[in-house]
């Protein structure tokens, strides 16, 4: 049997930890993850912008920090989202229809 890989927790990257543990390897690093996390702050950016750059709501939104990263290595669930994707793979949250459609009639068992 293979060895299986474990990424111990370092600081506040537990996104990091979880996608590297989840997919079995150093596949992202606080770099990779901090791109994936500023595209979509400028993702957010140019959304906000359409109503107007000179409105008060899309002032108020640039002077807000970002909801995708923090100084502590915090990762939004966006983030962690938008780097599964790059490996074909959907997140699909617990409380949302889509989940419990897809586990209609089956057993969940969660381990804590």
């Amino acid at each position: 049997m293979e060895s299986i890989f474990h990424e111990k927790q370092e600081g506040s990257l537990c996104a990091q930890h979880c996608l590297n543990n989840l997919l079995q390897g150093e596949y992202f690093s606080p770099v990779e993850l901090s791109s994936i996390a500023h595209q979509l702050d400028e993702e957010e950016r140019m959304r906000m912008a359409e109503g107007g750059v000179t409105s008060e709501d899309y002032r108020t939104f640039l002077q807000q920090p970002s909801g995708n990263i923090d100084h502590s290595g915090f990762f939004s669930i966006q983030v962690i989202s938008n780097a599964l994707k790059v490996w074909g793979l959907e997140l699909i949250l617990f409380n949302s229809p889509e989940y419990q459609r897809c586990h209609v009639g089956m057993t969940i068992v969660k381990v804590w």
